[in-house]
């Protein structure tokens, strides 16, 4: 029997992230409409698109890239298929040693499950979906709240680290005049994860006693190592303050406190959105007024700091009055 030989012009789909300066001119979502391959969020797309690109790459930049982006489909959470085979064949073999009941019990049992599942999310929330149920969030708000928060587009940090948008990214934020602001609300979607950055009191200056400025990383997939996005977020901030002139110093802005607090974690590989999305509604209604890490961080920002029934009830309320 011949060998198959190996067909050349096959691979993995590769993002094309070069960006004509008119397109950034054109709605936000639009820029994000290229096919991805299904490891589009981990190191090897990373790792094929640099190829593509023909860089150089030593053995150190590539266990560079695997720690940065790592892949979610390795993780141990997620079983082998033949593993769920097994598992499934002793549930089956379970279920016929178990004695029958009566018809009552299974009604009872069939209801419960039903109501568990009754806000069971099934895929992950597009950059669209996410700001159209943040703009219903938002427009909620009292206006004291308004005067106190600002956000940015949750497409505009991924902009960012590309090199052909990223003067036009600072010059959206510029408009946003988050130094006026207590606090900045980031949200961010990368390689198919969602997170929450928070800028706390980026307006005071160096002197300040009584506000120090900081930022917060929340992250309901503590297990993807959050600090990874450490040192691309340190050179946001710092190109956000060269843009805007201020008189910070360098090592002033790279000594801010980069805090990522235990926040309550999701279930499943796809809800990451929802619980962004609950996590800024959380944290605006509770915000201190003036936030301070010695004065009482982590504040209400804990493991128990809601419950998956309270996530649902919220999901549900905000998803309806989107419609």
């Amino acid at each position: 029997m011949s060998k198959r030989k190996p067909n050349k012009n096959k691979g993995p789909a590769i993002i094309d992230l070069d960006l004509d300066s008119s397109d950034l001119d054109s709605p936000i979502s639009e820029l994000f409409r290229y096919e991805v391959s299904k490891h589009r969020s981990c190191w090897r797309h990373v790792f094929a698109y640099l190829i593509v690109q023909k860089k150089k790459l030593a053995l150190k930049d590539i266990e560079l890239i695997k720690k940065r982006y790592p892949c979610l489909l390795e993780f141990p959470c997620r079983f082998h298929r033949g593993e769920r085979l097994k598992r499934k064949g002793k549930r089956e073999e379970m279920k016929e040693l178990r004695p029958p009941k009566d018809a009552k019990n299974a009604v009872s049992r069939k209801k419960e499950k039903l109501d568990s599942q009754a806000f069971e999310c099934k895929e992950k929330l597009g950059s669209e979906a996410f700001d159209r149920y943040f703009q219903n969030l938002w427009k909620n708000l009292s206006e004291d709240k308004r005067t106190s928060f600002a956000y940015l587009d949750c497409m505009w940090f991924s902009l960012y680290l590309q090199p052909s948008s990223r003067d036009k990214v600072l010059t959206w934020i510029k408009k946003k005049h988050i130094f006026s602001k207590k606090y900045v609300i980031v949200p961010i979607v990368c390689w198919g994860h969602w997170n929450l950055l928070i800028f706390c009191h980026f307006g005071e200056s160096e002197q300040s006693e009584t506000h120090k400025p900081c930022m917060l990383l929340l992250d309901s997939l503590e297990n993807a190592d959050p600090r990874r996005y450490e040192p691309d977020i340190r050179k946001f901030v710092l190109d956000i303050y060269e843009a805007e002139g201020r008189s910070e110093t360098k090592d002033f802005i790279y000594r801010i406190p980069f805090l990522v607090p235990k926040v309550p974690q999701q279930r499943n590989d796809v809800e990451c959105g929802n619980f962004v999305l609950y996590y800024i509604n959380l944290f605006i209604e509770g915000a201190p007024e003036n936030f301070s890490i010695e004065g009482g961080y982590p504040y209400f920002m804990k493991k128990n700091w809601f419950t998956p029934e309270g996530l649902e009830c919220f999901c549900q309320q905000l998803y309806s009055s989107s419609e």
